[in-house]
C-alpha cells in the first residue's frame, strides 16, 4: 500500500499531462481543419504551393520591365522631333529587346518547372479564364517587342542593343512595311497593356474578394 501511495502523484502528474497533449492535439486538428474550409493556407502547407524563388524573381522583374517601358512608351510618343527623342526611342527598344529576352528566359522556365496548382475551390470558368489569359500573355510577350523591332527595321533605324550589340534587321527597310507595322506594334502594346491591368485586377479579386491565398503563390510572405 505505502509504494502504491508513494507512485500515485507522479502517475497523475503523467496522466495529466497526456490529457493536456490531446486536448493541443485536438485544438491543431480542428483549427487545421477550420482552415482548409475557409479555404486559407496554414502555416505548415507544402512548399509546392507557392512559386519557385527564380519563377517568382522573372515574374516581378518582366512585369516592372513592361509597365515601365508601357508607360515610357506613352510619354515619348508625342515628343517633337530632336536629337533627345530619338535617345530615348533607343532606351525604348533596347527595353523591348531586353523584355524579349527575358520573356524567352521565363518561357524555358515555365516548360520545365510546372506552377503550382489553383485554388480547389475556383469555379471551372475561371480557370479557363485564367490559362486563356496567361497564353495569350505570353504570346504578346513576344509579339510586342518583335513587331517593334521590325517596325524599327523597315524604318530604317536599326537596333543597337545598348549602343554596343548591333542586331540583324528584323525585315527590310520598307517606308511601307513601315507605316503597316508602325499601329500594329502600338495595338499590341495596349492589349498587353489591357491584359496586364486585367491580370493586376484579378489578383487583387482573388486576395480581397474570394481570400482564397492564389495571391501568395506569387507574394509568399502573404502567408504567414
Amino acid at each position: 500500500m505505502l509504494g502504491i501511495s508513494l507512485c500515485a502523484p507522479g502517475a497523475f502528474r503523467d496522466a495529466s499531462k497526456m490529457a493536456g497533449m490531446n486536448r493541443q492535439a485536438d485544438a491543431f486538428t480542428f483549427i487545421l481543419h477550420a482552415a482548409r474550409a475557409s479555404g486559407a493556407r496554414h502555416p505548415f502547407m507544402s512548399p509546392s504551393a507557392a512559386y519557385s524563388r527564380t519563377a517568382i524573381a522573372l515574374h516581378w522583374l518582366a512585369g516592372v520591365a513592361i509597365i515601365a517601358t508601357f508607360s515610357f512608351g506613352l510619354y515619348m510618343v508625342d515628343l517633337p522631333f530632336s536629337p533627345a527623342r530619338i535617345r530615348q526611342y533607343n532606351w525604348h527598344k533596347w527595353a523591348g529587346i531586353a523584355i524579349l529576352a527575358l520573356s524567352a528566359l521565363r518561357l524555358l522556365w515555365r516548360l520545365r518547372h510546372a506552377p503550382p496548382p489553383l485554388p480547389s475551390a475556383m469555379p471551372a470558368w475561371q480557370r479557363r479564364v485564367s490559362h486563356a489569359t496567361h497564353h495569350l500573355m505570353y504570346l504578346l510577350f513576344f509579339a510586342v517587342p518583335l513587331a517593334g523591332w521590325a517596325y524599327s527595321s523597315a524604318a530604317g533605324f536599326p537596333v543597337v542593343w545598348f549602343g554596343v550589340l548591333p542586331l540583324p534587321d528584323w525585315v527590310p527597310r520598307d517606308a511601307g512595311l513601315a507605316e503597316l507595322l508602325k499601329p500594329v506594334h502600338r495595338g499590341l502594346a495596349y492589349a498587353l497593356g489591357a491584359l496586364v491591368v486585367l491580370h493586376v485586377a484579378a489578383a487583387l479579386k482573388h486576395q480581397f474578394v474570394d481570400r482564397d491565398g492564389l495571391l501568395s503563390r506569387m507574394l509568399p510572405f502573404l502567408s504567414r
